[in-house]
């Protein structure tokens, strides 16, 4: 393996451990969301108006759901679960980045779907226009390093084509 692969390797491990440590983090964080909006309630006096108002009403309703209603909670850990089961499915990239970048590909076309997700179902849900734009934004920041690392297997494939590997 030469200095220039090499290099690519790195950078594609880095692209896709970002990708997973997201996932994970994204995951762990649906679990426990009544005691993380009562944080954001205590704490987030600095945070405009109109987002108070909205995770106040937020943090309301998922306290009297959890009061009245725990089992739809269940809905959130599968949720959960299902973030840290994609942030394992990318450890195949870790290993093998050719063989297994079919699973950059799924992720780059779930960044895509994540638009017009938040923007449909969001409007049916009656969720304001700001948190649909924030939700949408983990699709956008998420497919950059999955780009950068889709090219990267591809230059990889070129070098060993090139030298025959």
């Amino acid at each position: 393996m030469g200095a220039e692969e090499l290099k690519l390797r790195v950078r594609s491990k880095i692209y896709v451990y970002t990708i997973i440590i997201g996932l994970a983090i994204s995951g762990l964080t649906a679990f426990p969301l009544e005691t993380e909006m009562a944080y954001l309630i205590k704490y987030g006096a600095i945070l405009p108006r109109s987002l108070q108002i909205w995770l106040g009403a937020v943090y309301q309703a998922l306290k009297n759901t959890n009061l009245h209603y725990p089992f739809l909670s269940y809905g959130t850990d599968w949720l959960a679960f299902a973030h840290i089961m994609l942030a394992v499915l990318f450890i195949g990239p870790l290993k093998d980045p050719i063989k297994n970048k079919w699973v950059i590909e799924f992720g780059i076309i779930c960044c895509i779907s994540i638009i017009p997700l938040a923007l449909i179902a969001g409007n049916i849900r009656h969720i304001p226009i700001f948190w649909q734009m924030i939700d949408c934004s983990f699709g956008i920041i998420g497919i950059i390093p999955l780009i950068l690392c889709r090219i990267n297997i591809k230059k990889i494939e070129i070098l060993e084509e090139h030298y025959g590997l």
